[in-house]
């Protein structure tokens, strides 16, 4: 029996989870005494992959569904190691 397929709910929650990660990381970066332009630089773009893969996802068939819950529970995991 296969595994159920993730909802587009579930999976923009998923992205709004890391997106909230990103932009809390970007708003301690900025704080910080002294800012890692480089570090800012790789946060922002990847903010910007999450708001575009969310904009993706309002007309994703279920495959691309499912590949942007595989991706983004996969980042969420990452994440919660940092």
């Amino acid at each position: 029996m296969s595994e159920p397929r993730p909802t587009r709910v579930e999976v923009e929650q998923q992205v709004q989870e890391v997106s909230a990660w990103y932009s809390e990381q970007i708003f301690q970066e900025r704080r910080s005494g002294t800012p890692d332009a480089e570090r800012l630089k790789v946060l922002r773009d990847r903010l910007a992959a999450c708001i575009a893969d969310q904009e993706a996802l309002q007309d994703a068939n279920e495959e691309q569904v499912a590949e942007l819950a595989a991706r983004y529970a996969a980042r969420l995991k990452e994440l919660g190691g940092q």
